[in-house]
């Protein structure tokens, strides 16, 4: 029996055959579901809905009883204000649905649409359509709306509120069907019909916050009801905006029975009656309540959030190839291993593109890294660029000079010719090769701090890293030197290395200036960000709070105050750079939080009653 259920698992995991169908056909027993967890792409409908029909037809040739699509897979999520400005687009997902439902026979098909309301322009129903036999048996629609979407559904989604419409009967089995993770009120009136099992399908983006409470959410619902419980998910990545897929299934008992495999698209069937149900490994790290740099129980969950965002955002919009500047720095060099890995090291070219500045040992390590990835790699100096838009740039400051009495008497203008010639020789690249996108290579920890130039390492399509924080960036590079199959392809030289941009020359050591004698040191900074993401902690509250960093190095309380006044006025001053931010992977939070630009006067620290009343006071004398 343990050969059969192996056999069962190994034909599961193979490309829809003739062959691999009769097979499967031969060792499915009745009563089988298919839980389909794909990857749509949002607004095209027809390649949505072939991929829906392969997955329907597949279930029927190997004789399921039914199988599950998420929420609005025809259209794929999250649209966003796509059906505003293209209603069209949901006439045509009707027009698709009609004709899948044509192709079905005995096997059942739960498939995500949008349906227009009756009688509202405009406005939709979520909902899944149950398909049988030739035809649409019942539509079911979404009654509970999340009251903190992100992606404004209550823009154009409507709730249902009939309450008497979320079962179906099928080989006479029952099943509680909802759409969307938001339970809605209703479930006990579906539970007084006494049905067989719940259904849930959703399309949920991941976030690191929600994922524990969502699967114990399921699992208190599954023991709630004593019910068995089927939850599909939404797989792959839209924009920034990351879905993890890892449908669960939950048995009478809210015991775990099957989980689907995390940032990968996958058929998986189950069956409560014969056990077949298998658990694929969860990625979910341990929650912490405190900071850490122990990143272990993380690295292959970060590692395959951005792999799945860079595949789908390259060949989602048709891109094939990437150029990025190699600086010898772990920012670019981590981004240069996704990419190879993503979309394969003939596809990545890698740019060296040094100054006067740029020391040997970063020229050494671009091309070794390069040499170790197989990617192709080239030499660009900067040198006659950044002298030549230096000269043109006095002739115009001294006009403007003659005019505006406001000149700095420092200022980051040599630094910023620097990043932005660099910038020009991949975008000249990206203008004159097919398919190719330039790649930004900012982390999160230096985006925070604006420690990045706007149409220079900044400038890209596409930013894989934006949402990784430095200290993370560190235990990613060591992680994929050790677990990736050509182990050890990042120099060790990089990551030891003290990061820095190599545009300006310290004047305290007479070498390239680095990023943290300019800005703070990345572990204290990452724990602000870190507490500002997780605890929402004051000013008053970090500066009280001890830093994992303090455990280990002495600083005053006046060297603290000092670092965190940096970062919020840093932070402050850099709004405007991340609203210009290109598309990033959404790997804890996204850097990308909603803030007015014009906020950044935000009194940050806290002021008593007593100094607001004598601040006030001068109105009244």
């Amino acid at each position: 029996m343990t050969d059969t259920i192996e056999k069962f698992y190994e034909l599961t995991e193979k490309d829809f055959t003739p062959e691999t169908e009769q097979e499967l056909r031969e060792l499915i027993p009745s009563g089988s579901v298919g839980i389909a967890q794909i990857n749509p792409s949002a607004g095209n409908i027809e390649y949505n809905s072939k991929k829906v029909a392969k997955y329907i037809r597949h279930a029927q040739n190997i004789g399921l009883d039914l199988i599950i699509f998420p929420e609005m897979v025809l259209t794929g999520f999250p649209l966003e204000d796509t059906t505003g400005r293209y209603p069209t687009l949901v006439e045509e997902n009707v027009k698709w649905l009609n004709q899948i439902a044509k192709i079905t026979t005995k096997t059942t098909a739960l498939v995500g649409f949008i349906e227009p309301v009756k009688d509202k322009a405009g406005k939709y129903y979520s909902a899944v359509a149950v398909l049988s036999c030739g035809e649409i048996k019942k539509i079911i629609r979404k009654c509970v709306l999340p009251k903190n979407s992100e992606f404004n559904d209550f823009r154009y989604i409507e709730p249902f509120t009939d309450k008497n419409q979320n079962s179906f009967e099928i080989n006479e089995k029952v099943y509680g069907i909802i759409v969307g993770l938001q339970i809605p009120d209703n479930i006990d009136e579906i539970m007084k019909e006494n049905p067989d099992g719940l259904i849930i399908c959703d399309a949920n983006p991941f976030c690191l916050k929600t994922e524990i409470p969502k699967s114990e959410l399921l699992q208190q619902i599954a023991q709630k009801c004593s019910k068995p419980l089927i939850y599909v998910n939404q797989v792959g990545a839209t924009d920034s905006t990351t879905f993890a897929g890892a449908s669960i299934v939950y048995n009478t008992g809210g015991n775990l029975f099957a989980r689907a495999k995390s940032f990968e698209e996958q058929f998986m069937i189950v069956n409560f009656e014969n056990c077949l149900g298998k658990v694929y490994p969860d990625l979910l790290p341990k929650q912490k309540e405190e900071f850490s740099l122990d990143y272990d129980d993380d690295m292959e969950r970060t590692y395959k959030t951005i792999i799945q965002g860079i595949k789908d955002y390259f060949g989602k919009t048709g891109f094939k190839r990437a150029v990025l500047g190699l600086s010898g720095g772990l920012d670019s060099t981590v981004c240069a291993v996704l990419l190879a890995d993503a979309l394969g090291c003939e596809n990545v070219f890698g740019i060296s593109m040094p100054s006067k500045i740029t020391t040997q040992t970063s020229k050494s390590d671009a091309e070794q890294l390069a040499a170790n990835l197989g990617i192709n790699f080239a030499v660009a100096p900067i040198k006659d660029m950044v002298e030549t838009s230096a000269n043109c740039f006095n002739q115009l400051f001294e006009k403007v000079e003659s005019k505006w009495e406001c000149r700095y008497k420092q200022s980051y203008t040599m630094d910023n010719i620097q990043a932005r010639s660099r910038a020009m020789y991949l975008w000249g690249i990206s203008n004159e090769f097919g398919s190719c996108l330039p790649i930004a290579t900012s982390d999160k920890s230096e985006a925070y701090m604006g420690y990045a130039t706007i149409n220079g390492d900044m400038s890209g399509g596409f930013a894989p890293i934006a949402n990784v924080t430095k200290t993370k960036l560190f235990a990613l590079a060591r992680w994929m030197n050790k677990n990736r199959e050509d182990k050890n392809a990042i120099p060790e030289s990089i990551i030891q290395k003290r990061p820095g941009a190599e545009l300006a020359i310290d004047p305290n050591t007479g070498k390239p200036l680095c990023a943290e004698d300019a800005l703070m040191p990345y572990e204290f900074m990452d724990e602000v960000i870190w507490r500002l993401e997780n605890k929402k902690e004051s000013y008053d509250d970090l500066l009280k709070a001890e830093f994992l960093y303090e455990k280990t190095h002495k600083i005053t309380k006046e060297q603290k105050a000092q670092w965190l006044d940096k970062f919020y006025r840093r932070m402050a001053g850099a709004l405007y750079k991340g609203s210009i931010m290109p598309p990033s992977v959404d790997v804890d939070s996204s850097l990308h939080h909603k803030q007015p630009i014009t906020s950044s006067g935000i009194n940050y620290k806290s002021i008593s009653e007593n100094e607001i009343a004598e601040i006030l006071s001068v109105y009244f004398q």
